[in-house]
């Protein structure tokens, strides 16, 4: 009986009540989105809630499964449990079936299942297995092709399978690689990136090479202290622009600004980084290269965002950024969760009170829109509630991730506060027009048992791996 006790206060029961806590709100708010007179029983297992009922029960099943099994696992088979989520992933979208445009649910009886979701514990155990060894040198050649290639493997499939959301979020995972060693620099440079991106959607190719060149002329004068040569250097980029029209304008072809621009970056470029390769000139070298990798990036995003987003997806930005405006198409949902949100007032309106909720002027209210319900029924108040839990569980993640004695665990513990983190503030984010409607669930609240089961496998190995500390 001692020993009992004394396992049962091994557990992390902030983390266990908070979840618990979590579980039981979504729930409450997902019988309020659908709620109707006509199915009014909260155990009536034809509706959502009543399906949502069944998944927290076998979710709390694989919690207590988890808790049971020996740590070592967990570590032992990182990589297998990553192989066959990546087979998961690979056979969703072979023989999956369509779900609003994702080719990413793999049907199994009466019960669909996304992949997707499960594969980002399998990703984080896998990371952590391969940083957690003794002596990891995180910034060597070798180890950034390893981290790439299990990082970016799953973000490819599930780009094929059309659902951008959830490769998104294994993009955040850069935050974990951060603790274990990414250099400042790095993270700036990615944060300018994501700024980048952003840009080339607002503005045409030319104003964004012109930007980023005279950036590259601005730093060089900064850490050279060499004005004379970044003249030189400007100068002879216009007069290869200036041959390059020359040429178009005398040979009879039709090349707009654009395209001059853009011959003259990527001819002129490569030249620079080849000389100052040989001559051994590093600050030539090293903003040549930034300047030839974020404009390549530019363009992909140009070429990308034109000829490969689905219309839908370019219009959701071009609303969010005010490039174009419209509440009753493209902007709808996120115009109706506004208002819905912003209905509540203070207090909110009450439990089951919720007018927008209850007459369904908010499309998928019950999944990723299932923040609107708590905005509108609980209030500012409410809501505030909710993501100070949510914040508080990324916290006490992050320091007990502190506090392990093994890399691994400290990684893993590290990737599940990166995730929740990320699903947090996007999701609320996108239904008060902060982000794009990317159609990611809220943890713990959004209707499914595929990501209330992914979400629990993958917080509760990080409760048994800090048992076992």
């Amino acid at each position: 009986m001692q020993e009992r006790n004394r396992a049962w206060r091994g557990l992390d029961w902030p983390i266990i009540f908070i979840y618990l806590l979590l579980v039981f709100m979504g729930w409450l708010n997902i019988y309020a989105a659908v709620y109707s007179d006509e199915h009014s029983s909260i155990l009536d297992f034809t509706q959502r809630y009543g399906m949502q009922l069944i998944w927290i029960f076998f979710a709390f099943a694989l919690a207590i499964v988890i808790l049971m099994l020996d740590r070592r696992i967990y570590f032992v088979f990182a990589y297998f449990f990553y192989g066959i989520s990546i087979i998961f992933l690979i056979a969703a979208l072979l023989f999956g079936r369509v779900v609003n445009g994702a080719h990413s649910w793999l049907q199994i009886g009466s019960v669909g299942i996304q992949p997707a979701e499960f594969a980002k514990f399998a990703t984080v155990l896998a990371l952590a297995k391969l940083i957690g060894v003794y002596n990891f040198k995180i910034l060597q050649p070798n180890s950034i092709l390893k981290i790439c290639a299990i990082l970016f493997l799953p973000v490819v499939i599930i780009l094929l399978q059309n659902d951008t959301g959830s490769a998104m979020v294994y993009l955040v995972l850069i935050l974990m690689l951060y603790r274990e060693g990414l250099p400042n620099w790095f993270m700036l440079f990615l944060a300018f990136m994501v700024l980048l991106f952003i840009l080339v959607i607002i503005y045409s190719m030319t104003t964004i090479y012109i930007l980023l060149f005279s950036l590259t002329i601005i730093l060089f004068i900064i850490y050279g202290n060499k004005t004379k040569e970044a003249i030189i250097y400007a100068f002879s980029s216009a007069i290869a622009g200036v041959i390059i029209y020359l040429i178009s304008k005398y040979g009879g072809y039709s090349l707009s600004l654009d395209k001059i621009v853009l011959i003259s970056a990527f001819i002129g470029i490569p030249l620079v980084l080849i000389y100052a390769f040989f001559r051994r000139i590093k600050l030539i070298y090293y903003l040549s290269l930034f300047l030839f990798v974020t404009s390549s990036f530019a363009l992909t995003v140009d070429y990308g965002f034109h000829r490969i987003l689905p219309i839908h997806q370019q219009k959701r930005l071009n609303d969010l950024l005010g490039i174009e405006a419209d509440p009753q198409g493209w902007g709808y949902n996120v115009n109706q969760s506004k208002i819905a949100i912003g209905s509540g007032g203070f207090f909110g309106k009450g439990y089951l009170q919720g007018t927008q909720t209850k007459f369904n002027f908010v499309p998928e209210q019950s999944t990723d829109f299932i923040f609107c319900t708590v905005g509108e029924e609980w209030g500012f108040l409410g809501s505030t509630v909710v993501i100070a839990l949510f914040a508080i569980l990324i916290l006490r993640i992050i320091m007990i991730a502190e506090r392990q004695q093994e890399a691994f665990a400290r990684v893993y513990g590290y990737g599940v506060a990166s995730i929740i983190f990320f699903h947090v503030v996007v999701n609320v984010g996108m239904t008060i027009g902060l982000f794009p409607v990317i159609g990611i669930p809220l943890p713990f609240f959004s209707y499914g048992g595929s990501s209330l089961w992914a979400f629990t496998i993958l917080l509760f190995i990080f409760v048994k791996l800090d048992y076992s500390r």
